[in-house]
């Protein structure tokens, strides 16, 4: 780890409007200034912090903090939501406005930030904080500069096509471009460019995580043009331990990769050609909400799923199994896969994800362990799924069970609230349970969030939690 730290510190920078520290602004773990969720670029929520470092409560701790801004982050980059507003403007005006309650835009927007909100939470992960900073591997390096010196000319960048109402860049604005390193019409492309490509990253990601891993995706160089952002966003999965290798540039100042790292704050990598960032990018938040000023910027992006098996066990494993006269015969997936019907080795047993998973495949079996592994009770389950009798049965034996919580922190309340079941609901309540208790230690999440979060403001049970005086509090990161 101090090593990792060493490099970090020697080639991370700050964006130009906070190099300098303003009062009372925190500093990561770099000694540089930093900041949380909803400061740069919509995550948490859909709209960016206007509570303002100067405002008069920030500057003077004694005045009190109007409600308007409570609970919300320092706002220390300026007046980033008018920024955003015309970002978004852009994207409406490109694909066209339909009404007031409808727009392709805002229905990307608020899927980004849904799944910013409960993916990483769900995830099982690898590094302390989650990205890593080196030089790209001789082999990954001297292939990819090759085939871009032979490939770079403009006739060969093709254009990147976005799906209807993508916000990911402001490429109505800003065009991205692709040069495929499979198109076989290019010099030096195709699979065997891609294989080798992917062999010598594997490895050095492989040694950071200590997970085997497989390939899943390899993008051709992407080419970012001048004013690009990129929203601030987590993989879908499978794409889970990544790379970024930066290419080649021709910029006016340099254009940070941000990324929140393991600890939740940001931190702003810059990167030369040949340098490659590693990020757990299934759990890691990661961007460029600050517009590229230059050229263009050409990236490759390289994702890998991890198998289950573990590099740091595997040797002691085999060694034990080898004196039994066996050999490893495990699969790909290993033990953790077995025991929980083939769930992914990156998503944590008992986490909304996993639940998640096991919905979209209907033929996959838990473990009959599995819940009580994670300390599920029968209220948990009977609320799940929506069994009022069965729960009130419960509740009417067990009285204990009615605020009891797993090991994320859920109460038979969070579970009903999150799968829309009035009658569970109204009767968790007419027992008693408390209708504002918080995941994870008191930290987490209240059952009207996850109520609004999975089914709307407008559904009868977000409805019935807020007129009872329930609290729409989130997650603390």
């Amino acid at each position: 780890m101090i090593k990792t730290l060493l490099l970090l510190q020697s080639t991370t920078l700050l964006v130009s409007a906070v190099e300098t520290a303003q009062t009372g602004q925190p500093l990561n773990l770099f000694n540089e200034p930093t900041y949380g969720v909803d400061v740069s670029f919509p995550i948490q929520h859909e709209k960016i912090s206007t509570n303002y470092a100067w405002l008069p409560h920030n500057v003077d701790p004694s005045k009190p903090t109007p409600k308007e801004y409570e609970g919300m982050p320092i706002q220390y980059l300026g007046k980033r939501q008018e920024w955003y507003d015309e970002f978004m403007m852009g994207c409406h005006a490109h694909y066209g406005r339909k009404g007031d309650t409808y727009s392709a835009c805002t229905i990307t927007e608020q899927d980004r930030v849904e799944m910013s909100i409960r993916q990483p939470q769900s995830m099982q992960n690898y590094t302390e904080l989650g990205f890593k900073k080196i030089k790209a591997p001789e082999e990954v390096w001297r292939r990819i500069k090759k085939f871009w010196d032979e490939n770079k000319d403009r006739k060969n960048w093709s254009p990147e096509s976005w799906p209807r109402g993508n916000t990911y860049t402001n490429h109505w604005q800003a065009p991205t471009y692709m040069v495929n390193v499979e198109d076989t019409k290019l010099r030096g492309a195709g699979s065997n460019l891609k294989q080798h490509v992917w062999d010598a990253a594997k490895t050095v990601i492989s040694e950071w995580t200590g997970e085997e891993l497989t390939e899943c995706s390899m993008y051709g160089i992407r080419v970012y043009t001048e004013g690009s952002i990129l929203a601030t966003h987590v993989d879908r999965m499978p794409l889970v331990s990544s790379a970024i290798l930066n290419v080649d540039q021709d910029v006016d100042e340099p254009w940070p990769i941000e990324v929140y790292a393991h600890d939740g704050k940001a931190y702003n990598v810059t990167m030369e050609p040949g340098e490659m960032v590693l990020y757990e990018s299934h759990s890691v938040l990661h961007g460029r909400p600050f517009p590229l000023k230059g050229r263009f910027y050409a990236n490759i992006f390289i994702h890998f799923e991890p198998t289950g098996h573990s590099l740091r066990h595997n040797a002691k494993e085999a060694a034990e199994r080898a004196a039994r006269g066996r050999n490893d015969r495990h699969a790909s997936g290993g033990h953790e896969q077995e025991e929980t019907g083939g769930l992914p080795s990156y998503i944590q047993v008992g986490s909304i994800e996993a639940e998640r998973w096991y919905k979209s495949h209907p033929n996959a079996k838990k473990n009959k362990n599995v819940e009580a592994t994670v300390g599920s009770t029968p209220a948990h389950r009977a609320a799940q799924e929506g069994d009022a009798d069965q729960l009130g049965l419960v509740i009417d034996k067990l009285g204990h069970l009615l605020n009891s919580k797993d090991a994320n922190g859920w109460t038979p309340l969070h579970e009903g609230a999150r799968a829309g079941h009035v009658e569970v609901v109204k009767l968790l309540i007419d027992k008693g349970a408390n209708i504002n208790e918080r995941t994870n230690e008191g930290k987490g999440e209240t059952p009207l969030y996850w109520s609004i979060v999975e089914n709307g403001e407008d559904h009868p049970v977000s409805q019935m939690l807020m007129e009872l005086g329930g609290l729409n509090i989130g997650p603390d990161l």
